[in-house]
């Protein structure tokens, strides 16, 4: 691999205006697609396969205009009388009779005729409606139930509180997605609400036309600038620093217009470009700080610079490749997973991936010849380049001093970083998942507001009620099949946690035969008792069936987002083995070794229990009071954690321990090599690190809670892995092993591939041609 990549580096840097021109072709071409083909991103999640799922299909089959959770764009009013006041007073109903008049005429409105002040269309028990009359007599009527029984459902369903003092109404925009609407729809929304609480109402927000996703560029702008500040301290120089960055930028650029593309083609989440970016600008950057530092490595010990160049590709980009391998599978094998919406974000982030490793070892060398002995120009003297001049003395620097500290006292810095990341972990046991919704927004906006509200006014149950969907198809005569319903209703009433159960007046199917059941629980959708409510609700349906013919699913957006988090946590054990599988036969064959991949992969799991740990006991259990609104940790963070915190601590092993073997394969002892190869890489490991960390909790600056706790925890764990175990933990585990970490069964050894990761082939063949005559002296006393 080494001799291929030698070429290829060489080559690029010789034709270094074919290649740039190629890249720009390519840019060029994808904007152009991407202009013609984009369409808006997803912001449903579901996963095929679930019971809330298959219970959904049922109620959208039988129901065919019945719009299926969360596919509807609409906007709902809550609002709430002054205290000591009820909303029927005058002034409050001309209030509301103005907010529905005003509505009617925002932009988008799919049926303004539909929508009606709630006090007249269904009114209230002492004043009732049309509707509220209809819901009774449905009652009465098919199920025979009393008038005060009537009365009661027609309640449970009112969208007026029973004091009078909460009320609801909206309407659905004629939209496929909340990004449709348009900025004017927005102010008209706000004017509406602004209406009402300019008459002493309290008036708030929610649905998912109220939900407004930007994806702003000053994190990256601020990942960009720390990113550039690290480069120059690393190299030393004003003009290297900015080659990575350039590189990153065009891998990003890439990636996004590759995925503005692929909407027009795959249903992708809103939160696919955020996650393709944050990795993509990360690693972009790192793979080229890596090959930038081995060619001012190999600058000063080659014949002239496009060989520098070629040998730097064939040694630290053989390094990217692998290292590139580890991310591209920890986050494509998210497929496996079967998560739609997981897969594509795993996919497309790969995607990006990958193109920053072909960026890092094509169009990287290109630049590199486009600047020629001018490449680490602008040096800054008081700064210390990471590679001495031939005329410089040696010197000893701070990555030095600290691994001969650590190779001094091996058997304590481990026992002491294992000590300190177990107890880091400790909080993750306090683990718990959940999918964002309005119950989990800031407390600030709009939507928890309303959510607030409706939970004070109705109950806490309201937010998120349960469906079941029930197919009596089993029971010929229909007057049998209501019966049957309506008994199952009142077996539902009885369980504990069950609110209300009822069939609402559009809870029949045109043929009868299929019955939506509403049930709202007494506790919140959040409350750990709503998820065995539903799980009750679901171990009852075998001896339901059996006794009555009738079968059933329990659905509703409560049950659906239940169901996605318990699919996760499932799935998390299974991809976790996948993944360490693969890249654990990946290290050894690239270490030649048994012991180095499964200390590897030792030390990535505690630094994922401590980031798991930091995590939990900051944004769950609200530590230190840094977060204001302490809440689950979003369901999809820890499998999407480990598969990208596994790829890059796969990352610095390589970039590290690849120096340590290759000064061991040339015949230094297990200590030295450890000494040697710490020397050479410690200090672009740690710039690499430096600049994941800044990309990632400039994260935290955006908006969504999930990208915020994202950020955060994938700088906790590059900071965990990076520093604390691989730059800390592996050069002691290395030591105490010695020689034994080395080792491979001789009958493995013979099998598998050589991949001459270290360039040993390059050393021993020296016979290239040269085209770039730019002579060794002077190429090495350059700036």
């Amino acid at each position: 691999m080494a001799t291929h990549l030698y070429r290829l580096g060489r080559w690029t840097y010789e034709n270094r205006l074919k290649t740039i021109t190629i890249w720009v072709l390519v840019l060029i071409g994808l904007g152009v697609g991407a202009t013609l083909l984009a369409k808006p991103t997803s912001e449903s999640f579901s996963i095929p396969g679930i019971p809330s799922e298959k219970a959904q299909d049922l109620m959208v089959e039988r129901f065919p205009d019945e719009p299926s959770f969360g596919s509807d764009v609409g906007v709902t009013y809550v609002v709430r009388a002054p205290q000591g006041s009820t909303l029927t007073e005058p002034r409050y109903q001309q209030a509301i009779d103005d907010m529905v008049a005003d509505l009617k005429n925002v932009d988008g409105v799919s049926s303004p005729d539909s929508i009606v002040n709630p006090f007249v269309s269904y009114g209230t028990e002492q004043s009732p409606g049309r509707l509220r009359e209809l819901s009774q007599a449905f009652q009465e009527q098919t199920f025979g139930k009393s008038a005060a029984e009537a009365a009661a459902d027609a309640q449970a369903t009112s969208p007026i509180n029973s004091s009078a003092t909460v009320a609801q109404f909206g309407t659905s925009f004629a939209v496929e997605a909340s990004s449709d609407i348009t900025e004017r729809s927005r102010e008209q929304m706000d004017a509406v609400a602004e209406d009402g609480r300019a008459a002493g109402l309290t008036v708030e927000m929610k649905g998912t036309a109220t939900q407004q996703f930007e994806l702003g560029i000053t994190s990256e702008l601020i990942g960009i600038g720390v990113g550039a500040l690290i480069l120059i301290l690393t190299f030393a120089s004003l003009v290297a620093w900015g080659m990575p960055i350039i590189t990153a930028i065009v891998g990003v650029a890439i990636g996004m217009l590759g995925i503005q593309m692929g909407t027009h083609f795959f249903d992708l989440s809103k939160e696919t470009p955020i996650l393709a970016t944050m990795i993509g600008l990360a690693v972009g950057i790192d793979y080229a700080l890596f090959i930038v530092s081995r060619y001012r490595h190999e600058v000063h010990r080659s014949s002239n610079r496009a060989d520098a160049a070629g040998r730097a590709v064939g040694t630290a980009g053989s390094a990217v490749v692998f290292a590139g391998s580890t991310v591209v599978i920890a986050l494509a094998a998210l497929a496996i997973v079967n998560i739609p919406f997981l897969t594509a974000m795993g996919v497309a982030a790969a995607a990006t991936v990958i193109v920053a490793v072909l960026v890092a070892l094509t169009l990287l060398p290109a630049i590199l010849g486009l600047f020629g002995g001018k490449a680490f120009g602008g040096r800054l003297p008081r700064l210390n380049a990471p590679d001495v001049e031939p005329h410089e003395a040696e010197r000893v620097h701070n990555g030095q001093r600290w691994v001969q500290r650590i190779v001094a006292h091996p058997r304590a810095v481990t026992a002491a970083i294992v000590g300190i990341l177990v107890v880091l972990a400790v909080p993750m046991t306090g683990l718990k998942l959940a999918l964002p919704n309005d119950g989990t927004a800031e407390p600030s906006t709009t939507q928890r507001q309303a959510y607030d509200m409706l939970a004070d006014g109705y109950g806490p149950g309201f937010n998120g009620p349960l469906v079941v969907v029930a197919d009596g198809r089993g029971i010929e005569d229909t007057g049998d099949r209501l019966r049957t319903f309506g008994t199952l209703v009142d077996d539902f009433a009885q369980i504990e946690g069950v609110e209300i159960a009822q069939i609402g007046a559009g809870g029949l199917n045109e043929a009868r035969d299929t019955a939506k059941i509403t049930i709202i629980p007494s506790t919140a959708p959040s409350d750990e008792a709503t998820p065995q409510l539903v799980q009750t609700l679901r171990d009852m349906e075998p001896r339901v069936a059996a006794a009555t013919g009738i079968s059933y699913g329990v659905t509703g957006q409560t049950a659906i987002e239940l169901d996605i988090s318990d699919r996760l946590s499932d799935s998390l054990i299974p991809y976790l083995l996948v993944v360490v599988g693969l890249a654990f036969i990946l290290l050894i064959i690239v270490f030649r070794s048994i012991l180095v991949p499964l200390t590897a992969a030792l030390g990535f799991l505690l630094s994922v229990a401590a980031t798991f740990g930091v995590t939990v006991a900051l944004f769950t259990d609200g530590a230190l009071g840094i977060v204001g609104n302490p809440q689950p940790v979003v369901s999809f963070l820890p499998i999407m954690l480990v598969g990208i915190v596994f790829g890059l601590a796969m990352d610095y092993q390589v970039f590290l321990v690849t120096r340590m073997r290759e000064a061991y394969v040339h015949g230094a002892d297990a200590k030295t090599a450890v000494v040697e190869g710490y020397r050479h890489s410690a200090r672009v490991v740690a710039a690499a690190a430096a600049i994941m960390i800044s990309v990632f909790a400039a994260f935290m600056l955006q908006d969504m809670v999930f990208i915020k706790v994202m950020g955060f925890a994938l700088a906790a764990a590059v900071f965990f892995d990076a520093f604390v175990v691989r730059m800390t933990l592996m050069p002691a585990v290395l030591t105490v092993l010695g020689d034994k970490a080395w080792w491979l069964p001789r009958w493995l050894d013979r099998i598998l591939p050589d991949v001459d990761i270290e360039g040993e082939k390059l050393r021993l063949d020296d016979s290239g041609p040269s085209t770039d005559t730019a002579p060794d002296a002077a190429v090495r006393t350059g700036p």
